[in-house]
């Protein structure tokens, strides 16, 4: 059994790869995590904030050669 990790995307990002993360993760398309986040956003600011935390909080894909 494949124990799966939670990671900031480096192959599909737009800005911290958080969303990209959480959609691979989730099995789900990052534009729907994207949505929804912009949605955290518009209603009371939470979703900048929550971003900001995930982006430092949940450690960058590394690098496999």
């Amino acid at each position: 059994m494949e124990v799966r990790r939670l990671y900031r995307s480096s192959a599909d990002r737009m800005l911290l790869g958080v969303c990209g993360g959480i959609g691979e993760y989730l099995n789900v398309d990052p534009t729907i995590v994207r949505l929804l986040w912009a949605i955290l956003v518009f209603w009371g600011g939470i979703g900048l904030l929550a971003y900001l935390v995930a982006a430092i909080i949940i450690p960058g894909e590394p690098n496999v050669h």
